[in-house]
């Protein structure tokens, strides 16, 4: 009898599930596609309604007519596989460079030391900040589209596999030497299973930036490419095009990152470790060694110079570069420019991390809101943010608010992702126990989210950095010149003045290397109990 009981139950259970089943899909659709669907509507009464005027906002129809045309006359696939390849070659040479980087600051103390400070100077110099000096060097070719496209996506991977080694707990290390492992067995059980988790998430933000510099560079330099396809529709306020390659680039934007989260899901299929306290070490720092990397540099620039192995017109002696810095530092010109573009960067990036930690928080904590907003926010960062130029200065002209509102929004989606994925990776068992010890939500944000999540909140931050610092000059660059340092190097390049160029780029260096400083210091401040002195 209890035995034909428990059958009926299966039954009745399977049926119960079975009912459930497509009532729980239809739910998943319609939160998936709530915000798309009231965005599209959104965009459909505006412009019909012309609450903007047609040449601003063109209608859904107009644009799916523009998407035909160009896919009939092969023009769009056209430059599709031209920028797709461009991103295959740079992005897959910024992969396996920020594996090797990234592990060597990870790995090797003393190569942290003598190279971190150089790294972090090249780092938090945008993108855009780079073309003055490579369009001189290397034209407008596939070399300078190569190159930039390199660093967008080398930086991230370099900074999350270090920080991935870094957050290799030591009582497994130590584990693993009571065990006897050898090297490859350390590589291939314990170092490489501990990086993967963060190379994930460095890659993702890393596909993100290499669109966006992809974008860029072909909105600036180039003559094929979907850039350039944004840039002749912007400029023949023929806004249809735009919004045809704005839906382009984040149809494949959504199809790389989907694949990429498909092979994370297969490959990342175990549980995240629970955060650790991290041994002080017990060696005096040299102060001089960070300094050695740069002075070497300096020294091959002026034996270059100096034996004109390149002509001075594309690259002036040190010494020149170094008077002229003196100089322009004395008019105030270029600390008139440098400050009104680091105010605009930090208010951009303090708006932009506040609802980017906000929001991840949130959204990593609630599976509903997670499966409302998620795949839209999503879309949204695979869209090169430089292709809503065009719509940001017409919705708030070309001052201050639009470039503020322009760098918010390229600072905001490194915070959201950083933080929402580590909010989703907290060990199971912490949460767990907050639920056992009966934490209310704001005691699980301030004692247990938090500090678990500190380390990659300052990850995220490092580049959103650099995103706010880039975004800056890309605002200089395309939303009307004003003052800053992008525009005074735009000018130097213009006139082929080139030691104003180059002194300008060392003191946005130099103040990455001040400003890498400060976010470490803070990050040291605000994780100190992880620390201990054994």
């Amino acid at each position: 009898m209890s035995a034909l009981l428990k059958t009926l139950n299966n039954v009745e259970g399977a049926k119960k599930f079975n009912t459930q089943l497509p009532f729980e899909c239809i739910k998943s659709v319609l939160l998936y596609s709530f915000v798309p669907i009231a965005t599209f509507l959104f965009w459909w009464i505006a412009s019909h309604q012309l609450w903007m005027p047609a040449q601003i906002l063109p209608t859904p129809q107009q644009t799916w007519l523009t998407f035909l045309e160009l896919l009939q006359a092969q023009d769009l696939m056209n430059h599709i596989s031209i920028s797709i390849n461009r991103l295959a070659i740079g992005g897959l040479f910024g992969i396996i460079g920020g594996l090797i980087f990234g592990g060597l600051l990870g790995l090797s103390q003393k190569f942290e030391r003598y190279s971190s400070a150089s790294f972090f100077a090249i780092a938090i110099i945008p993108t855009l900040a780079w073309l003055p000096l490579l369009m001189m060097w290397l034209g407008i070719e596939e070399g300078l589209k190569y190159f930039l496209i390199f660093k967008a996506v080398f930086i991230p991977i370099a900074l999350h596999v270090q920080t991935g080694l870094k957050e290799i707990q030591p009582k497994l290390k130590e584990v693993s030497y009571v065990l006897g492992f050898t090297r490859h067995q350390q590589c291939l059980k314990l170092i490489f299973p501990s990086v993967l988790a963060y190379f994930f998430i460095g890659l993702r933000i890393a596909l993100a930036a290499g669109w966006t510099t992809l974008v860029a560079v072909e909105l600036i330099a180039s003559s094929e490419g979907i850039g350039y396809l944004m840039v002749t529709g912007r400029q023949l306020f023929q806004l249809d095009i735009v919004f045809v390659m704005i839906f382009v680039i984040a149809f494949i934007g959504i199809g790389i990152d989907v694949l990429v989260s498909w092979i994370e899901r297969k490959i990342v299929f175990w549980p995240h470790a629970a955060i650790s306290a991290q041994p002080t070490s017990k060696k005096t720092k040299q102060l001089w060694q960070p300094g050695i990397f740069p002075i070497f540099l300096v020294i091959l620039w002026w034996i270059v110079t100096f034996k004109t192995w390149i002509a001075v017109e594309l690259l002036p002696s040190p010494q020149n570069v170094f008077y002229t810095l003196i100089s322009e530092l004395q008019s105030n010109g270029l600390i008139t420019a440098t400050v009104e573009s680091l105010s605009r960067a930090l208010q951009g990036l303090f708006h932009g991390a506040f609802w980017g930690i906000g929001l991840g928080i949130l959204v990593g904590n609630s599976s509903f809101l997670n499966r409302l907003v998620t795949p839209s926010l999503n879309t949204l960062r695979l869209i090169a943010i430089f292709a809503w130029i065009p719509l940001l200065t017409a919705w708030f002209g070309l001052g201050d608010l639009s470039k503020i509102i322009f760098i918010a929004l390229a600072t905001f989606f490194p915070m959201f992702v950083a933080t929402s994925q580590s909010v989703k990776g907290l060990s199971q068992q912490l949460i767990d126990v907050s639920t056992v010890l009966g934490l209310s939500f704001r005691q699980r944000i301030c004692k247990l989210i938090l500090p678990s999540i500190t380390p990659a909140i300052f990850s995220g931050l490092r580049l959103a950095l650099l995103y706010a610092w880039m975004a800056s000059f890309g605002a200089e660059y395309l939303m009307g010149s004003g003052i800053g340092i992008g525009t005074y190097m735009m000018t130097a390049q213009q006139s082929f003045d080139m030691d104003r160029v180059i002194a300008a780029t060392i003191l946005v260096s130099v103040l990455g290397v001040l400003l890498a400083y400060i976010g470490q210091f803070f990050e040291n401040k605000a994780t100190a109990w992880r620390r201990n002195h054994g």
